[in-house]
């Protein structure tokens, strides 16, 4: 990542105000982007190996969020943490990535979310770690950046968290300082959804969409997401037919043949046109979800 990256103490101006009242403050800061002393935001942090349907709640939940202005805080880890920022970026909002290595392209992590970081960037977005380029870290260093991600929101959600994971970290921390948990509740059988549904027994607050946590934050931005400024395009009786199979779990190109009856060639092309009237989204290995904001 060739970008510049630049040094800021706990005593300039521009520091974050919210990170100098958490349980040890980071003294100084490198970063790349646009560094604000203060503004409204919101974690979204969750499993790295995660589900269609956590990753289909995370970019509806963050489109919401990000459409809401606040900024979108999260770890830039493989799973729910590119999947939030995506959500950023897509709708040419600002995120804050907290890295728990070097900013340098010797020791960034994950390598394939450098493409991700350069676009945070290009949407006036931030990229922060504590370690000097050049520093090797360990697993510790991801447990320690977690206050931070907290540190620096209004509150923090959970989406998919296994009994045992850095998210539990982060939360922990959401609590310590005095912060709103949020959690989307998962199935119940599955092992990722064991985590966030013990963070809802003990008092985090479950949440269906944005709304919910607008609402909990006091966040006076609701019209901003019950009433999206895309015009609304119509769609052919074909197209009707995938959006209708999609409207309760994302599925592959192979199942949305068998429920459309559609044939494989033609549904190729639907597929096309609704990614560009924005009403599905590819989630990688040709497997589609309704963008419903």
């Amino acid at each position: 990542m060739d970008f510049e990256i630049r040094k800021i103490s706990i005593n300039d101006e521009l520091f974050p105000e919210s990170l100098k009242k958490i349980k040890k403050p980071p003294e100084e800061l490198y970063y790349c982007g646009q560094m604000l002393p203060k503004e409204n935001c919101l974690a979204i942090v969750g499993a790295r190996t995660c589900s269609k349907y956590g990753t289909e709640c995370c970019l509806e939940i963050g489109s919401q969020i990000a459409a809401a202005n606040l900024t979108i805080v999260s770890g830039l880890a493989r799973g729910i943490d590119s999947f939030a920022h995506f959500s950023a970026v897509k709708n040419k909002k600002r995120t804050i990535g907290v890295l728990g290595t070097a900013l340098d392209k010797e020791n960034f992590y994950p390598k394939e979310n450098l493409k991700l970081a350069e676009e945070i960037l290009k949407n006036n977005g931030l990229i922060i770690s504590e370690y000097a380029p050049g520093t090797k870290t360990g697993p510790y260093a991801f447990a320690e950046r977690n206050r931070l991600i907290a540190g620096l929101s209004l509150g923090v959600l959970v989406i998919e968290a296994r009994e045992k994971s850095g998210s539990l970290i982060t939360a922990a921390n959401t609590l310590e300082q005095g912060k709103k948990l949020f959690v989307v509740p998962g199935n119940i059988h599955s092992l990722l959804s064991k985590g966030g549904h013990a963070l809802i027994k003990n008092g985090a607050k479950l949440v269906e969409n944005g709304e919910d946590i607008l609402r909990e934050l006091k966040i006076d931005y609701l019209p901003n997401i019950i009433k999206s400024d895309k015009p609304t395009l119509s769609c052919g009786e074909d197209e009707e037919k995938i959006i209708t199979a999609l409207a309760e779990n994302p599925l592959d190109i192979e199942t949305l043949i068998k429920l459309t009856g559609l044939p494989a060639n033609k549904i190729t092309g639907l597929l096309a046109i609704l990614e560009i009237k924005n009403k599905i989204t590819n989630l990688g290995d040709n497997i589609f979800c309704l963008n419903r904001q």
